[in-house]
């Protein structure tokens, strides 16, 4: 195998070592931020309802005043009663007094309604509250337990750019350029190994030529037709 060719098949094996830790990295990532979302989830519910509770509270408040109202305005219908002479008073006294009647009722009414609701809430929040501190919890710890599993991806990680930089400072910076060039669209399938007279990257056939060119090993041989760059393992070679 070609020397440069043997260079880039290892600086290749490093970079898809070195991305493989992604899917591991995004596993651990999205682990954590579905236990953080979860929280921040039941946070906003428990806001909502304490929210709730709280404009709640200001319309009883608000009916209590009305009540205190309408009873001040009953107790002087009361004594407007007795010194009002005309049926036409008198009427319009009653209707005034049954407005006011029905005011306090839909008052007291609008109370008690407001009030269950509070209680049913409170209770909701109650609950919410122990399931919110378990989730809390629940994210602290796994937090706490991926802290390992990153450790131990960035030490593996450590070693393999180790690994990656010595190579290429023993590489010739064109070829390393020629390489980066087509891992920008190739990404980790940048140098594939040829099975079979077949290009493992796009799966075609390559010509007779390329693949006497390829067992040769004299030159950096791409694929005629995605343009990766090439290689067969030794065994192949010692066959061919």
């Amino acid at each position: 195998m070609n020397i440069y060719v043997k260079d880039l098949v290892v600086l290749s094996k490093i970079d898809k070592e070195l991305d493989s830790f992604n899917p591991q990295i995004e596993a651990i990532n999205a682990k954590v931020n579905t236990a953080q979302k979860k929280v921040s989830e039941l946070e906003k519910k428990k806001l909502t309802l304490s929210k709730s509770i709280e404009e709640n509270g200001f319309k009883i408040a608000s009916f209590e005043e009305q009540i205190v109202e309408l009873k001040a305005q009953l107790d002087e219908i009361k004594k407007k009663s007795g010194e009002v002479k005309t049926e036409k008073e008198i009427a319009a006294l009653s209707t005034e007094e049954q407005i006011a009647k029905d005011k306090l009722t839909y008052a007291n009414e609008e109370i008690e309604r407001l009030n269950k609701a509070n209680d049913i809430s409170a209770q909701q929040l109650e609950e919410l509250q122990a399931e919110l501190d378990a989730a809390v919890q629940e994210a602290k710890d796994i937090e706490e337990s991926v802290k390992d599993e990153y450790a131990k991806i960035e030490e593996s990680k450590a070693e393999l750019y180790s690994k990656r930089e010595e190579t290429v400072r023993a590489m010739d910076k064109k070829i390393l350029a020629f390489y980066e060039k087509i891992r920008n669209w190739a990404g980790n399938t940048a140098v594939v190994k040829v099975e079979k007279q077949a290009c493992m990257g796009c799966y075609m056939k390559i010509n007779d030529k390329a693949y006497s060119d390829l067992i040769k090993g004299e030159d950096i041989v791409t694929c005629p037709h995605c343009g990766r760059v090439l290689y067969v393992e030794a065994v192949q070679n010692s066959e061919a």
